[in-house]
Formats: C-alpha cells, structure tokens, sequence
C-alpha cells in the first residue's frame, strides 16, 4: 500500500512549476489530489504558458493517485468556498493536504528597480495574487481539518528566512507566506492540524528551461549560461518533499516552520527524478553565496 493511499489532498496552483511537481509526487504516493489553477485547454491565464491543470491531473492519475483538475481563481472568494464545498461533498467531508502554490507575479516582477521605481499597482497585485490568495485558502480549508482534528497546510516560498530577496515586492510576497505558516500553525495546534513553509532550491521548472533555451534532458548546456544551475533539481523533487512530509507521523514537530528541500533530503530518503539528490544548502555555503 503506497504511503498517501487514501488521502486526499488539494494542490492550489497546481498547473506548472511546484505545483505541478507536488501534485505528481503526491500521486506517486497514492494520493487523491485535487489540481486547481486558471490555466485550463482552450483558455489560458494572463501568463500565456502552455500547461494546463488538466495534464496536470493527467500526470497524477499515470503516477499513481487520482488527478482531479478544478479551474478556481484563488482571488475569488466564492470560487474558493465553492471548491472546498466540493471537496467535502465528494470525499465524504476528507482533506489531509492542502499546499498553496498560487504565485502568478512572474511578469509583476522587474528586477534592478527599487520600490519607488517599481511599478505600484504591479507589486500591490503581486500581493493579491501570492499572499491574499493564499489566506482565502485556508480561511476555507482550514475548517474541513479542524472537524476532522488532522491536516497538513503547507505553505510555498523561496527562502527559509526573513532576508532581502533583491526585491522589495517579492521579498514581501514571499516572506509573508512564511509568517502566515508559522501565525496559522499557532491557531490549529490545538485542533490536530500542522502548518509549515517549504522552499525549493534552485527550480528546473518549464519556465527556467524555456528560459536558458534547453529541455529536461538537455538542462546541464545551460550551465554554461549560469553555473548555479549545476545544482537544479526538477519540481518533483519538492514534490517528493511535500510527500514525504504528508507521511510523517511525527509532522507536528514541524509545525510552524520554514523548511527547505534540501534540509529535508537529509532527513527523508527521497530522490530528485534522475536519482540524484541536489542540496542547495550546501552548494550555497560551499560558494558563499550566504553570508
């Protein structure tokens, strides 16, 4: 029997990159996950990518579990009751796992621009999308876990830390779900449920490959572009991560905290899809890249 078998999770912004790497590692593990996002066939987001929550789910279901894709707008909040309302009603009132991987600031974010220089409106919607749609979330999962007196939320980020990311909306957005991990995991303690943050390392996502001009299996060329890229790991890694966590008895010893796939490849035997097992921490340090 496969560790998630029987569980049922929610991956919101599951459509590429993380999320799509969660959803697929949690179907390995046997999981039933609910796959949400706005990029769906035939319609896609203001991103204009080509993936969709549909292969998404299709990737779930050939891994293991059940994909289930769900086209919700995080930002609306009755699009959000909504699929929570569903969830409860086809599973009998179960959710084991949500993670929140709604991001959306990709084309919001203009890097070498202070604050002031920065478009205002942009980083204010950075925000809404990254950090708001993350709280109306919970705000309507949390309840589905507190009746049921377990549950796991995870909270997606970059960076296990309060430090200046390079970018004052960014930083924002992604300390902010850091804070709200440990200020949530504070108010379920007591009812059985346990909230955390997790950061990739350096994500080999669609995006990233696209950008350096290279695919899956030709991703070492774009080191000669970027020698950090050596130490990628693909969005299954986290995914692996994200399962490994899920199947822990002990999960409530981390609530609160803000963890790293890295950190968890020491702990977890999980392997990156090549069998490799990239520690950006390490890497990070060697390089001193960290102060």
């Amino acid at each position: 029997m496969k560790a998630l078998q029987g569980k049922v999770a929610v991956v919101a912004g599951g459509t590429r990159g993380a999320g799509r790497g969660i959803a697929v590692g949690l179907g390995e593990a046997g999981a039933t996950v609910y796959v949400t996002g706005l990029s769906v066939r035939g319609q896609q987001s203001d991103l204009g990518r080509p993936e969709t929550i549909e292969e998404t789910a299709e990737l779930v279901t050939a891994s293991g579990g059940v994909g289930i894709a769900v086209r919700v707008d995080h930002s609306q909040e009755d699009e959000v009751k909504a699929l929570f309302e569903r969830v409860k009603a086809e599973q009998n009132g179960q959710l084991d796992i949500l993670v929140n991987d709604i991001w959306g600031g990709e084309k919001l974010t203009v890097w070498g621009k202070t604050f002031w220089e920065h478009s205002l409106a942009d980083g204010l919607l950075m925000q809404q999308r990254a950090v708001h749609t993350h709280m109306i979330t919970s705000y309507y999962a949390a309840p589905l876990m507190v009746e049921r007196k377990k549950g796991l939320i995870i909270e997606i980020t970059d960076g296990v830390d309060y430090r200046y990311r390079q970018h004052l909306y960014y930083s924002l957005a992604k300390i902010s779900v850091i804070h709200l991990a440990q200020a949530m995991a504070e108010d379920l303690r007591p009812h059985g449920v346990t909230a955390l943050a997790l950061t990739p390392g350096f994500l080999r996502s669609e995006e990233m490959l696209d950008y350096f001009g290279v695919t899956e299996e030709t991703w070492k060329e774009a080191v000669k572009k970027d020698p950090h890229f050596i130490v990628s790991e693909t969005p299954l890694y986290i995914g692996r991560a994200v399962a490994a966590l899920a199947a822990d008895p002990a999960i409530a010893e981390k609530a609160g905290q803000a963890l790293s796939t890295w950190g968890l490849s020491d702990e977890y035997p999980f392997v990156d899809r090549d069998g490799s097992r990239p520690h950006w921490g390490n890497y990070a340090r060697e390089q001193g890249l960290y102060r």
